[in-house]
């Protein structure tokens, strides 16, 4: 169904406005028009899904489900849901959201929006193909126990704090009567009004965000890693992790780069360092989530997924080969 988005994409920069399917202005536009919308829409439906299944769920049952269950069963289970939901990390703030919105602590709350963007079923399924199935669930376990990690470190130091205050104010919805409870009406309503309202508060950012990565699509710096990258490179890690903090794309797009750099003797833990800083820590995706996160909890996210790649990377390099 997401096809329809290239084919939009395809009509406007190659036929509305004649422009040369080679050329790098063509693809900034085409990969502009194709993420705008495609973003747009995935947020517009997911919200109003999510909002919609709110309705159903009480305050008071969300309290009920999560007494009893360790904090640490919570950070499990949401990076094994971030794990099997393919999202960037723009895609899961309506999920974000409503996590607080339910009760859901934040560190599990962030252990989703983590783990979301670093693993999907369809990066699984490349990577598979590409390098293994010994690397694939190294990587996948990998990227759920960052989830978990940060998601514990967040509640250890009570970071709550910084999440921005509208964020801690939008409700379970609640019916006004008994007789609203049995309808689908003032479901429908509130989950509509919700939709409008976040896409209200994100719009900008999204646009912002995906304009910046339209501007430096088509740059993927494989002359910059065939001289600075390679395995006799002390520094290679963490200079692939800031190479990829300006661009933007998801792990999906990103993995035919990774397989051309792996064929180049870029050592993997490299490319994959590089790989998990495109698509959790570019500067488009944090321009969209700093709309519900303050500046310093998104200096945090950056400087622990900082950390944690680069400590991947070498990791990585020195188990499969360097």
């Amino acid at each position: 169904m997401l096809e329809l988005f290239t084919h939009l994409a395809d009509w406007m920069a190659y036929d509305l406005f004649s422009l040369e399917k080679e050329t790098k202005l063509a693809g900034a536009v085409h990969f502009f028009i194709e993420d705008t919308t495609k973003i747009f829409f995935l947020l517009a439906v997911m919200i109003y899904i999510i909002g919609f299944g709110r309705s159903y769920v009480s305050p008071e049952k969300v309290r009920v489900w999560l007494t009893g269950k360790s904090r640490f069963t919570g950070y499990i289970l949401a990076a094994l849901l971030g794990a099997l939901t393919p999202f960037c990390s723009c895609s899961s703030v309506p999920l974000f959201i409503a996590f607080l919105s339910a009760g859901i602590p934040l560190g599990v709350t962030m252990a989703f929006l983590i783990t979301s963007p670093l693993v999907n079923e369809v990066a699984v399924v490349l990577l598979g193909e590409a390098l293994g199935l010994k690397f694939t669930l190294t990587y996948v376990g990998t990227g759920i126990a960052l989830g978990i990690i940060g998601g514990f470190i967040i509640d250890a130091f009570k970071l709550n704090k910084w999440v921005e205050p509208y964020v801690w104010d939008i409700k379970m919805p609640v019916p006004e009567n008994a007789e609203d409870a049995k309808g689908w009406g003032w479901r429908e309503k509130y989950a509509r009004g919700e939709a409008i309202d976040i896409i209200k508060r994100v719009w900008l950012y999204v646009l912002i965000g995906v304009g910046l990565g339209a501007g430096l699509h088509g740059y993927v710096p494989q002359e910059w890693f065939m001289e600075h990258a390679g395995a006799d490179n002390p520094f290679a890690v963490p200079l692939a992790v800031l190479a990829g903090i300006p661009l933007y794309a998801n792990a999906t797009g990103i993995i035919p780069v990774a397989e051309v750099l792996l064929n180049k003797g870029v050592p993997i833990g490299t490319i994959l360092a590089f790989i998990m800083s495109i698509v959790a820590i570019s500067l488009p995706e944090l321009l969209i989530l700093r709309k519900v996160l303050k500046i310093q909890m998104l200096v945090f996210f950056v400087v622990f997924l900082f950390l944690a790649f680069v400590g991947v990377g070498y990791s990585f390099n020195i188990i499969f080969g360097g």
